[in-house]
């Protein structure tokens, strides 16, 4: 959407309303607390100022103050090394110290306070009041650049805002991720306890921060670029399968996408759940998801998302698929601290969606998963026709079975056939 036909009341680009209701504040408990935090310390600070006579006063005040109330007013006007610690990172990684307001900062965007804060709900920010100094000039610079991809028509209002919203929640959830990574190597090398670890993190974040951005960019633009490559360069043998069981053409196709669909779900995970203390429990399930990942990434596949004790992955052809299902399952046969996998795997074509799948290929690929035996995979009918006269692959029919939402369906079990499958080094 561009400048011309944005709409002129609700579009990103609308104008400041004349007059808007306030909405209703909702600012997180965090948020209020660093920005009462660094007013009050702002306070203490230009506190210090106060002459000899003042600050000899001081403590003859505290003793005549009522019970409690010198433990409530701050001793000195000088923040604390953890306060400054955290005050110089925060400016490190917002790019400045916090001094503009919502409206200065849309303002400044050439938006109104509306679209905005249409962009900050995407990228997961809490509410904040017009009298909250919370933004810094990176805060206007970030709007600027989504708006005037927008203003030249590169991009749609709506295609702007989900991308936004795919950055807000990917990073959210890496930030989180890696918070609690470092937390928890520093429990276990040095010998602290979580509370501990929490606050000697602000100290060591700032040595790190630089490499992690960098990471941060160079995973992306590798990922974009293996994109670019699924796009410019479909297998053709996923094309043939895509063409299996139905008449027409690629270009008729219901879905757009086709793609080997598979869920691993790990035996008996609830019940060993109940029985482990919470570190147990988090190393089995990183051990888990770390075991997955390297196997689709090796497979050519992607980890699309884990669910507890559940992974989903997509990969370009049946066979790439049917590779890492098979490589899962032995994995964790093989494996001396994790239970068995149930493996399910299914040929079709699938909607893409805010990093997600949809549709009734991943429906069947889950139903089919709680059909398997304990170590072993399953496939539907028409993704055995496409795996058939593949040597590395040897197909066992199995009884017809009643699956809810799709009747009565054929599974099939995969097992390993010629050829040493995947190989992990």
């Amino acid at each position: 959407m561009n400048a011309e036909n944005a709409h002129p009341d609700t579009g990103l680009l609308a104008p400041e309303p004349s007059d808007v209701p306030e909405a209703v504040v909702d600012v997180s408990a965090l948020e209020v607390a660093v920005l009462d935090s660094a007013a009050a310390e702002a306070a203490a600070a230009d506190d210090s100022s106060l002459s000899a006579d003042d600050a000899d006063a001081a403590p003859d005040a505290a003793e005549s103050a009522p019970d409690g109330a010198a433990a409530a007013a701050p001793a000195t006007g000088t923040m604390s090394a953890e306060r400054l610690a955290t005050k110089a990172l925060e400016q490190r990684l917002l790019g400045g110290e916090r001094k503009l307001r919502r409206r200065e900062v849309a303002a400044g965007a050439g938006l109104s306070l509306l679209s905005a804060r249409k962009l900050w709900r995407a990228l997961g920010f809490p509410n904040l009041g017009d009298e909250d100094v919370a933004f810094t000039e990176r805060d206007q610079a970030a709007l600027s650049t989504v708006v005037d991809l927008v203003r030249a028509g590169k991009l749609t209002e709506e295609a702007a805002i989900s991308v936004t919203r795919a950055i807000g929640q990917m990073t959210d959830r890496m930030v989180v991720w890696q918070i609690e990574a470092l937390v928890e190597d520093m429990v276990h090398q040095q010998g602290v306890t979580d509370a501990v670890a929490r606050k000697r993190l602000v100290a060591e974040l700032p040595s790190l921060v630089d490499a992690l951005e960098e990471m941060l960019v160079y995973s992306w633009r590798r990922q974009l670029n293996a994109g670019v490559q699924r796009l410019a360069v479909r297998a053709e043998a996923g094309l043939a399968s895509s063409e299996e069981g139905r008449e027409g053409d690629e270009d008729d196709a219901p879905l757009p996408l086709a793609r080997a669909v598979g869920f691993a779900d790990l035996v008996s995970y609830t019940s060993l759940s109940r029985r482990m203390n919470e570190k147990t429990l988090a190393q089995l399930v990183q051990r888990f998801e770390n075991k997955c990942a390297e196997i689709i990434s090796v497979g050519g596949g992607r980890l699309v998302k884990t669910v507890g004790d559940e992974v989903l992955y997509i990969a370009e052809t049946p066979a790439a698929g049917a590779e890492i299902s098979l490589a899962l399952a032995q994995a964790f046969n093989e494996d001396e601290i994790l239970p068995q996998a149930r493996v399910a795997m299914v040929w079709g074509r699938i909607l893409s969606r805010l990093g997600d799948i949809y549709g009734p290929t991943v429906n069947l690929a889950a139903r089919l998963t709680a059909l398997a035996d304990p170590g072993t995979v399953l496939v539907d009918s028409m993704t055995a026709s496409a795996l058939e006269h593949d040597e590395r692959f040897v197909l066992l029919p199995r009884d017809a079975e009643n699956v809810r939402g799709f009747g009565e369906i054929h599974p099939v079990e995969l097992q390993r056939g010629s050829g040493k499958g995947l190989v992990l080094d």
